[in-house]
Order: C-alpha cells, then sequence, then structure tokens
C-alpha cells in the first residue's frame, strides 16, 4: 500500500461529487426510477474520522452512477445511536439511508439500558459497505510501545494508563474492554464523540492509547507521531507486517469493525432491490475498491438477506463477550 496514502488529501477530493449518465432504468415505487432527486446518507460519526472517509468515497461513486447527489449528513453522538435514530424514524421512501452496522446495529444492545429504536426490526437491511480491523496506538514515549512491556506495565500499576476511543459502546470500547478482561488488566476508557477527537488527544499526548479504526490512524502511524501496538484482527494485516495482532498474546482476541447501507423499516422490495444494485454497483468498481484498500478497509457488497443474516449472527456472537469483558448498560 503506497506510504504517501494521507487521507486528509483523500477527503480533500471529495468536496464535490461528478453526475454522470444515470444506470439502466429500474421501475421503482409508483412507477418511479430512483433516484430521482438529492439523497441523504446519514452518518452516525463526526467528519473526519474513518466512517465519514469512506462514507464520502462510496457517496462520490453513487453520486457518479446515478446522476443525484448523495449528501453525507453526520449526525454524531452516542456511539452511532443519534444517525442510527435519524434513519429509523424517516420514511421508507429512499431518500434517507446511512450508516448501519456494528457499534449501532449489534453493541447498543448491550451498551445502553433503552434505544430509541429496535436495531433489527426498526431497518431495512441493504447491503454490506465496509470491512476493516481497529489498530491500538500508543503516545510518544510511552516506554517501547512494544504490546507485551504495555500489559506488563498495565498489571504492575492498575489504573493508572487510559485507552480513548470513538465512544462508548463502539468496537473501538469493545476492543478495549476485551484487553483489559482477557489480559487481567486494568487501562480505564476515556469515551470521545468520535475518532478524530480521540486521535487529536492521544497526538497531544493527553491520553496513553487509542483503539481506533485502521483508516484514522494509518497516516498517523506511518508519519511516526504514533507508534502502533496491535491489531484487533485474527492474524497480522498485509499493510502493517511488523505490528502484531492482540490474539498472539490474548488467543481468542477478535474484533472487527463492519458497516452495512440501512434505511427505514418497511421500504418496498422493488426499491430495496435498486438501491442494493447501486451500492453493490459502486463498491465493485475499482476505483472505490482502491480506496479502500489505501486506507486499510475491505469493499463489502453482500444481499440485503446476507447482511440482516449476519447482523444477527454478531448479535449472538459479541453481547455474551460484552457481558463478559463487563460493559453493562448505560443510560434508562
Amino acid at each position: 500500500m503506497p506510504s504517501s496514502v494521507n487521507r486528509r488529501h483523500v477527503l480533500a477530493t471529495l468536496g464535490s461529487f461528478v453526475a454522470a449518465p444515470w444506470l439502466a432504468p429500474r421501475v421503482g415505487r409508483a412507477g418511479e426510477n430512483w433516484p430521482i432527486r438529492q439523497v441523504r446518507y446519514v452518518n452516525g460519526f463526526p467528519a473526519g474520522g474513518a466512517t465519514d472517509t469512506l462514507s464520502r468515497l462510496l457517496c462520490q461513486k453513487m453520486s457518479e452512477l446515478s446522476g443525484q447527489t448523495f449528501v453525507v449528513e453526520n449526525k454524531a453522538g452516542a456511539g452511532g445511536v443519534l444517525g442510527a435514530d435519524v434513519i429509523a424514524k424517516s420514511p421508507p421512501d429512499g431518500y434517507t439511508v446511512g450508516l448501519g452496522g456494528i457499534a449501532n446495529n449489534v453493541l447498543a444492545i448491550g451498551s445502553y439500558a433503552k434505544l430509541p429504536y429496535h436495531p433489527r426490526e426498526d431497518f431495512t437491511f441493504i447491503s454490506g459497505m465496509w470491512q476493516l480491523p481497529n489498530i491500538l496506538t500508543a503516545k510518544k514515549g510511552l516506554f517501547s510501545a512494544d504490546i507485551k512491556e504495555l500489559l506488563a506495565a498495565f498489571r504492575k500499576e492498575p489504573g493508572k494508563y487510559t485507552y480513548a476511543s470513538a465512544g462508548f459502546g463502539t468496537t473501538l470500547h469493545l476492543s478495549g474492554e476485551m484487553m483489559n478482561s482477557m489480559a487481567g488488566v486494568q487501562v480505564r476508557h476515556v469515551p470521545y464523540r468520535g475518532a478524530a477527537p480521540a486521535l487529536n488527544d492521544l497526538l497531544g499526548g493527553n491520553v496513553d492509547l487509542l483503539f481506533d479504526n485502521l483508516p484514522g490512524s494509518l497516516p498517523s502511524v506511518r508519519s511516526g507521531a504514533i507508534r502502533p501496538v496491535a491489531v484487533t484482527a485474527k492474524t497480522r494485516l498485509a499493510e502493517l507486517p511488523d505490528v502484531p495482532a492482540m490474539a498472539e498474546l490474548l488467543p481468542g482476541y477478535e474484533i472487527t469493525s463492519w458497516a452495512g447501507m440501512v434505511a427505514p423499516a418497511n421500504m418496498p422490495a422493488d426499491l430495496v432491490a435498486q438501491i442494493n444494485a447501486l451500492t453493490v454497483k459502486a463498491l465493485s468498481d475499482p476505483w472505490v475498491k482502491q480506496r479502500y484498500a489505501d486506507l486499510g478497509a475491505t469493499t463489502w457488497p453482500t444481499t440485503p438477506q446476507e447482511i440482516s443474516a449476519y447482523r444477527d449472527s454478531e448479535e449472538a456472537r459479541l453481547l455474551p463477550i460484552m457481558k463478559a469483558a463487563g460493559i453493562k448498560p448505560e443510560g434508562g
């Protein structure tokens, strides 16, 4: 993967969407093709983070393919819950879609005593969008940032060190609590409203560690501003072959972020098929696949049935892990 990739440079290319001829006509509700006007894409995380970059890349391509603008609207807060609630309460007409995934449609179940929506029943699952691992990084000057040395220090002084995440109930939060539980350590969690402000505080030395999606931290790792410690995938990554997988020290440790395109519940089947077709076509485009790969992500086009079944399987797998890791529902 080219070392010159810079996330800010990628974002800078996304300032406007280029219109292109519409795909072959497909009939939607009431005999209309979809889309015939601007589409709102709701992302429940802040601008500047990995989900924002990946969402804008996808929406740019969907705009080019459809000839209609897809506007990314960031509704950050509560680990993606606020944005998901906007989607759930919108009309199922195809003009509000957005990011649903492991954080707001699975982990939120075990993180919040009461959600404003039902994570499965209040959504139409359209397609997978991407999968990407998380990475643990350390501020400069924190020992050698070797994972073995860090775990030894954590055991020696429980509660002294901190790790930041993009928010309570995210995969990044779960990554840290799984480390605490499986390694028998106590590293204090510091939640932020998104990955970008968490990364800024790590760069400023205000927190010791950060669990982040790989695309968000990769430029800072490559520049030497922060030190990579471990990845949360089952094995090492081709992008960072010298960085160990957490599972090498903690057998069974694995957590990967994933996101899907979702819409409000009760959407007509023919409209679901149209949105799925456009999403899959955009994700299959070589330009999108390369841009995602440059950022450490993998495109993940699926059928509506596949993404819905995957969500159900992740709930069954992860909620017991959350309970074992000591993550308790908050709010009410």
